[in-house]
């Protein structure tokens, strides 16, 4: 039985859908097998993984109650690897979600029943703290927060740790941060190296010791719905992600 990570950071355009799809795919792609839930109303972990924006059944109908978790999983591409999409009609989870009968712990009921039939799970969560993010953290054993190399990113990390304190205290007291990855990284800038030099020095083995590199080829992959491990093999961000991907089966 694997263990199952959210992907989180309550800011957006951090490297969130980036991460989970291709350390998914750097996972699966080592035998384990790996299915991604895709909780952001933007679809692009779905659309990264080759599905469209209209996909059904998706994580919504799970969050919903229409239909299992089970029902709604897929198998993408790539072997191995699987996925629950998403749907633009998560845009609704912020309203109808406080109003069903155990409304945080939805997702973590749906996923107990599948954890023993994978090895790990991820979760894309949305950029922002709502319901559905919520959900993420009660039903994640860790969490894996990608932190661009910038510094208004460290701001939006110290109040995401305020966060997890929060639900760890309240909802999920075994949920425990998996590590700090920082993304979008341009060693070339003096900015890129400052901050992730402030990162190691103020939550030293939280970050992981691989960085991820700002690159084209990272960029271009979700245009052709395939992981950049396919899309650009020898790519320093396929290097990078299946680098990631070995420290993260490490740590556990």
């Amino acid at each position: 039985m694997g263990l199952i990570y959210a992907i989180a950071n309550q800011k957006g355009g951090v490297g969130k859908t980036t991460t989970t799809v291709n350390l998914a795919a750097a996972l699966a792609a080592q035998g384990q097998k790996t299915l991604v839930v895709d909780l952001d109303q933007q679809c692009n972990a779905s659309v990264g993984l080759g599905l469209d924006r209209n996909s059904h059944p998706s994580s919504y109908e799970v969050l919903s109650g229409e239909v299992t978790l089970s029902e709604a999983a897929r198998q993408t591409t790539q072997d191995h690897l699987w996925i629950v999409p998403a749907s633009r009609d998560l845009a609704g989870a912020v309203v109808e979600l406080p109003q069903l009968e155990r409304p945080n712990f939805r997702l973590r009921e749906q996923l107990g029943m599948v954890k023993e039939q994978f090895d790990a799970i991820l979760m894309d969560c949305p950029p922002a703290l709502g319901p559905v993010t919520v959900n993420a953290l009660v039903a994640a054993d860790r969490v894996i927060v990608p932190v661009q190399a910038e510094y208004l990113a460290l701001e939006g990390l110290a109040e995401f740790r305020d966060t997890m304190a929060t639900v760890r205290r309240e909802l999920n007291p075994d949920l425990q941060l998996a590590g700090i990855v920082v993304t979008m990284h341009d060693e070339r800038t003096r900015l890129a190296q400052d901050v992730e030099r402030d990162l190691r020095d103020h939550f030293r083995d939280d970050v992981y010791r691989n960085v991820i590199p700002r690159t084209v080829r990272l960029a271009e992959a979700p245009s052709y719905g395939i992981p950049v491990i396919d899309y650009a093999p020898a790519s320093r961000g396929a290097g990078a992600y299946i680098a990631l991907a070995n420290e993260v089966q490490a740590r556990g």
